[in-house]
């Protein structure tokens, strides 16, 4: 009897033995791998925002290159705009063509009459809507007598008549008919004709211009032509 309950205490310690050393395998298997998806949760999710983290970056950084390049486009091409605009200003300028004398607005006035310095003011006024050019000194012709020949430039003048110059819509530029009276065979007139000069020289149509101002008639015995100008001459 005493053998038989040996036996079965053993048995039992055994057993009990065997399902301690069984729960504890379990118990280590369990957190071994719970630790382990943890673990591996953990480093999945930090290579998954590491790797993010870094797309993030290469894309922020492409993203910065692709802003960064568009900025310095974006300048090339303002750069570029604002020559191309410059260009166009002087392809403008370049481009404008001669004016014509029907589209400018000319008026005369009599100046200094029978003092020193007489003359007629000559002004021009684009009254077109286009950009145009004159250069050198107007064609003139004093009197109503068109076959006389045309007025020399005044050796007095200052240099500079070969340049261009544009008017605008509603510009203007000045010229000036030196009149000399010396008081006897002289030849008077109310009005003159005037004719636009090319780059080349050659006039083009006259046109006829009446004088203005308290004193009209005007006298002379000999007479030159300034260049036009855009300050007036003799503005005095």
């Amino acid at each position: 009897m005493t053998t038989h309950r040996a036996r079965r205490t053993a048995r039992t310690a055994a057993l009990a033995a065997v399902t301690a050393m069984l729960a504890l395998g379990l118990t280590a298997c369990g957190g071994s791998s719970d630790g382990s998806k943890a673990a591996g949760g953990d480093h999945a999710a930090g290579g998954t925002q590491s790797r993010t983290a870094s797309d993030a970056n290469a894309k922020g950084g492409a993203a910065q290159a692709e802003t960064g390049g568009a900025t310095r486009e974006q300048v090339r091409s303002e750069s570029a705009s604002g020559g191309t605009n410059k260009i166009e200003t002087k392809g403008t300028k370049a481009a404008a063509r001669q004016c014509r004398g029907d589209e400018l607005l000319v008026t005369a006035v009599h100046r200094f009459a029978g003092q020193q310095g007489d003359h007629l003011l000559i002004t021009a006024s684009n009254a077109g809507s286009t950009p145009c050019w004159v250069t050198s000194y107007p064609a003139v012709k004093l009197g109503d007598d068109v076959d006389v020949p045309t007025l020399p430039h005044s050796k007095k003048d200052a240099p500079g008549g070969g340049k261009h110059l544009t008017l605008r819509a509603g510009d203007k530029v000045y010229s000036a008919v030196n009149l000399f009276d010396y008081g006897s065979k002289n030849h008077t007139a109310r009005s003159f004709a005037m004719a636009l000069r090319g780059a080349d020289g050659h006039e083009g149509p006259f046109y006829s211009v009446d004088v203005k101002g308290q004193k009209p008639r005007f006298s002379w015995n000999e007479a030159d032509v300034l260049n036009w100008n855009t300050k007036k001459p003799y503005d005095f």
